[in-house]
């Protein structure tokens, strides 16, 4: 978009954006109709004396439709690279995990940022960036540049997110500074320096009940439930300690405490995870139930263990809305879905998901269970541990220490009248052979294996020594699953796709090359990854009585996987290439996450 003159000198000539200002350049520009921009300068008027906005918060809340794109209404974001665009400066949308947040705001108060509407988004020895929601207010760039002895640059965005992120990282970086201060300084005080800071650090250790440590990791939990995060990692160094987030998959470097503070963070969480603060030498485990920004109940569960400089804490986040989804969410085509509900819908049997850890298989399992569970069927699960709590299911953990194991867990839920029995794992023979004796005696067992593919589960129970006739009268069906990144719908572009790649990905397979792909970009909804987001791929076998027949002490695994084939089974890399197809993922990440060809060649029949 083209910059207008006369439109900048409109919206500049008083120096803080005005109302009337903005609406009149929007209607010039074709953005606004004459008469919706008088309806939102009289709600403007009526809604004044509650609350003093941004006009152009003002103007999005209005939700008036964009002239230039009918159908759609004219959002904040939108409105502000616009405004970026008239001002003659680059629009930024804020990620926080691009910005170190402890650089940025030693460079000017919260107080001065707050005054002019600004917030420093980066710093480097000559240049610090600025981003505003007032192009047009420029008196302090000028101000700055002699005060700082360093350019100044201006990017524009969002109000909402400047004000936003003013609160969270000024506030944030406060309690870090209060905390290392062991003599407890006054709120009010001024931020300190990093030479004080670094001072205030050596001077003792900080509580984990100190408000400040509260604050930090209240706001550590709320802000990796925002970024999707699915791990947070906290990794004690010598100097500081770094916090990480697995996003997708991928691990992202979100921020570093001091020492001292990361100590004591440590701490707070083994209190809220009702861990042995005072134990610092073994691994332990807990949980932590809390609230995400929406009010939706979020498990945690807690591991540390020691390292050489301190504590290493892992928080795996189990959100109800992101683990529990239908068949469709999961990824299952509908013929993977439908045979699915095949298997796990039968009175009895064991049904077993396979897979590395980390490729979905406890979002499969309880989101089949919450699909299975009813007022009339009694679900029963032992786990180690149990990760996630749900009201529908009697769920019981395995705890070592006193000998309740998976086996002893399942014999003892077989005594509770049990419809549905879903074991964690399947670790040992005992356990496996429990699992059987639960399906003989007419119950639906689910279960996961670790095993790169699905024919290979029935060559596990074997190497565990349950008797072959045993697995051909009790298992119903194997899933192999991975989870691969699908593309950022934002970002997306259609491309050409690459005839030899997908030869390699369909490996013998005759699957014509799909008309229409898509390749990743990166963009800032996605952090510049191009991905957004994860889906599964299956593999699904199901026992007919031809390949029961093939069960036996002597099994060759090459054979059995070639007749699985030919019973209707599509490989891993068939379900991977419909989702290239409609779009969703790329050939290149698919390749990443297929198993290698080992066990059997799963060419075509």
């Amino acid at each position: 978009m083209a910059a207008s003159p006369q439109i900048a000198s409109l919206l500049g000539r008083r120096g803080r954006l005005e109302l009337d200002d903005l609406l009149a350049a929007l209607v010039v520009d074709g953005y606004l109709l004459a008469d919706d921009a008088k309806q939102v300068r009289m709600g403007a008027r009526a809604g004044r004396s509650v609350v003093e906005l941004h006009p152009l918060v003002l103007i999005a809340n209005a939700k008036m439709v964009n002239q230039r794109e009918l159908g759609r209404p004219l959002k904040l974001e939108a409105l502000t690279e616009w405004l970026a665009s008239h001002a003659g400066l680059p629009y930024l949308k804020i990620d926080p995990m691009k910005i170190n947040v402890a650089s940025v705001t030693q460079v000017v108060s919260h107080a001065y940022a707050q005054r002019h509407r600004i917030l420093p988004v980066a710093a480097t020895a000559g240049e610090v960036t600025f981003a505003t929601c007032e192009p047009f207010d420029a008196g302090w760039a000028a101000d700055l540049t002699q005060m700082l002895r360093r350019d100044v640059r201006r990017v524009v965005s969002s109000p909402i997110d400047i004000n936003r992120y003013l609160q969270e990282f000024y506030g944030v970086q406060r309690s870090i500074q209060l905390a290392q201060d062991a003599k407890g300084s006054d709120a009010s005080s001024a931020i300190l320096n990093f030479e004080q800071l670094v001072e205030l650090g050596k001077s003792g250790e900080v509580g984990a009940d100190d408000r400040h440590v509260v604050h930090i990791v209240d706001w550590l939990l709320q802000y990796a439930f925002e970024q999707r995060a699915s791990d947070i990692h906290l990794e004690p160094r010598r100097e500081t300690g770094h916090i990480r987030f697995r996003i997708d998959g991928i691990m992202h470097k979100v921020f570093e405490l001091p020492s001292p503070v990361m100590t004591a963070v440590t701490a707070r969480i083994k209190i809220l995870a009702r861990m042995d603060v005072a134990e610092k030498r073994r691994p332990q485990d807990g949980r932590i139930k809390t609230r995400s920004a929406g009010g939706r109940e979020v498990e945690l569960r807690i591991s540390n263990m020691p390292t050489a400089f301190g504590e290493k804490v892992v928080m795996r986040i189990f959100d109800p809305d992101l683990v529990v989804k239908d068949f469709a969410q999961l990824g299952f085509s509908p013929g993977e879905g439908a045979n699915w509900r095949s298997m796990v819908e039968r009175p009895h049997g064991i049904v077993l998901v396979t897979g590395p850890t980390g490729s979905g298989k406890t979002t499969t399992l309880y989101s089949t269970l919450k699909h299975l569970a009813t007022p009339a069927l009694n679900v029963c699960t032992v786990e180690d541990p149990i990760e996630m709590v749900s009201p529908e299911f009697n769920q019981m953990q395995v705890h070592a220490a006193i000998d309740l194991d998976f086996a002893a867990g399942v014999r003892t839920l077989l005594r509770q009248d049990p419809d549905i029995i879903m074991v964690g794992e399947i670790r040992d023979l005992e356990t496996a052979q429990m699992a059987v004796q639960a399906s003989l005696t007419g119950h639906l067992v689910l279960s996961t294996l670790h095993t790169n593919d699905a024919p290979s589960a029935v060559t596990r129970l074997l190497d565990l020594g349950v008797p072959h006739y045993l697995i051909q009268s009790t298992l119903t069906g194997v899933v192999a699953q991975r989870l691969v990144r699908t593309l950022c719908p934002h970002c997306k572009q259609e491309a050409v796709q690459d005839p030899q790649a997908w030869t390699v990905l369909t490996h013998g397979w005759s699957i014509p090359v799909p008309d229409k792909v898509f390749q990743p970009v990166g963009c800032l909804e996605c952090r510049n990854t191009g991905f957004m987001g994860r889906t599964g791929i299956y593999e699904m076998m199901k026992l007919s009585p031809r390949l029961r027949s093939l069960i036996s002490a002597e099994l060759d695994l090459s054979n059995f996987g070639k007749a699985a084939l030919s019973e209707g089974m599509r490989p891993l890399r068939i379900s991977a290439a419909d989702q290239v197809a409609a779009g969703l993922t790329t050939v290149q990440e698919i390749l990443t996450v297929l198993p290698p060809i080992e066990a059997f060649d799963d060419t075509p029949p």
